[in-house]
């Protein structure tokens, strides 16, 4: 027996309302078809299954990878820890839904109040850009005298100011100055130093940059996703004094949608917001505070045990270490250390030739505070990376090519016991602190 009823509906994807059946089952029919499914367990399905029943050879990687986190020190500055109550909305029942457009005035507003803006500002979930930066090769600081001499040479629409591998503060107010005088516009690029801004301990971009773009996921601490902001209301005043509007809203928007996405993720949305709500607490400050604390101490640590960093410093959750004054590069040093459950990433140096072999690894703070590290405990890491920094050297000399000194960390038994060992000791040490997240997976 079947009861069929019409009913208005409204589709994602039109304004207008249709009249669609929606058939319902009686509740005899239901009994029957429940009965016959726990009797038949080839045609039971529920999708209440659990993803250990379901999929044990996904659930082992998950917890594999799971234990890996645990007992690792995670210092890949882009990386950090999302909390579990952001996890639990992006897996959520919000991954079902489509969706198509904008988000409406109040997922605006959480985004607004974790960067104190006013309505002169957008913002839509995506991100695209790309970076250059111009950088002193002695000191490793930017170099604004040469950007402004480049600028005015090549006259350029826009000028990017990113802190990727940066650790020092950006003077967004000489850029802004440089960017009206050569009516270009200004984009900050605060991926990695969001949580920082949100947490107010470093100057905000908002005041000078005409977009700003973000990530959500690394010193925010959110799920993955992007962000970007841009600038409405008046940019200028012609010559006779008339006023200039903002042209992006249009622009950005278009760029997202419908060129570049389809339907928003509304269960990653969900994970941002939470993630950003998060952002406006004391905790969050809190958090923030100490990822400064941490990253200092990381850094006056490395400066005792000889170690150059470019910049001399941090003023933010990075160092940058230049490896070369030891006679090692980042890619040996980064594959030694991931042996030894340390992560870190090799990254280029002023006056490097190769990506593939830079001078430098970047290290930042975020994870392992994240995980209630405090400077006494980076104290402790960086006394591990400069064990794994001096088998990195041992084993150079040894070798030639990149290849060959990959291969004889695991081939040469002395090699691989001095690694085994070490790594033990990082693990043991690593493995007590508490991680976000959930606790199995």
């Amino acid at each position: 027996e079947r009861l069929c009823e019409n009913q208005q509906l409204t589709t994602p994807y039109s304004t207008s309302r249709h009249l669609h059946p929606v058939c319902r089952v009686s509740a005899a029919v239901r009994s029957q078809h429940s009965a016959a499914a726990v009797s038949d367990d080839e045609r039971s399905w529920t999708g209440q299954e659990s993803l250990s029943q379901d999929d044990p050879e996904m659930w082992e990687l998950l917890q594999k990878e799971k234990d890996r986190q645990s007992r690792g020190l995670e210092l890949i500055a882009s990386e950090n820890f999302c909390s579990r109550a952001a996890l639990e909305a992006q897996g959520s029942c919000l991954n079902n839904k489509y969706s198509e457009g904008y988000p409406g005035k109040r997922c605006v507003c959480i985004f607004f109040g974790t960067f104190n803006l006013k309505s002169k500002y957008s913002v839509v979930n995506t991100l695209m850009a790309n970076r250059l930066s111009l950088s002193q090769p002695e000191s490793g600081l930017i170099d604004y005298d040469q950007m402004e001499l480049t600028a005015r040479l090549f006259r350029p629409k826009l000028i990017i100011a990113g802190t990727s591998a940066y650790a020092r503060l950006i003077d967004y107010s000489r850029i802004k100055k440089l960017c009206t005088e050569l009516n270009a516009y200004m984009l900050a690029d605060m991926a990695h130093i969001s949580g920082l801004v949100a947490g107010k301990a470093i100057p905000s971009p908002f005041k000078h940059a005409d977009l700003v773009t973000t990530t959500t996921h690394k010193s925010l601490r959110g799920s993955r996703a992007g962000l970007i902001f841009y600038r409405k209301g008046v940019r200028s005043l012609d010559k006779k004094g008339k006023e200039v509007m903002y042209d992006l809203e249009e622009k950005v928007n278009f760029s997202v949608f419908p060129s570049l996405q389809g339907g928003p993720h509304n269960h990653a949305i969900a994970g941002v917001a939470v993630a950003l709500k998060q952002a406006t607490t004391p905790m969050f400050r809190e958090y923030i505070a100490q990822v400064l604390k941490n990253s200092k101490a990381m850094a006056e640590a490395l400066l005792k045990k000889g170690y150059t960093l470019v910049s001399g410093g941090t003023d933010n959750h990075l160092v940058l270490v230049d490896l070369r004054p030891q006679g090692m590069d980042g890619a040996r040093a980064e594959r030694v250390l991931e042996l030894l459950s340390i992560t870190a990433n090799k990254n280029t140096c002023p006056g490097d030739k190769s990506a593939l072999t830079p001078g430098g690894l970047r290290l930042g703070s975020p994870a392992l505070t994240s995980r209630q590290f405090k400077e006494a405990d980076f104290q402790q890491v960086v006394d591990f990376f400069d064990q794994g920094i001096k088998i990195s050297l041992d084993v150079k000399k040894k070798t030639k090519k990149l290849s060959d000194f990959k291969s004889f960390l695991l081939e040469d038994s002395e090699t691989a016991s001095r690694i085994a060992d070490l790594r033990r000791r990082v693990e043991a040490f690593a493995r007590p602190f508490p991680m976000p997240g959930f606790t199995d997976h």
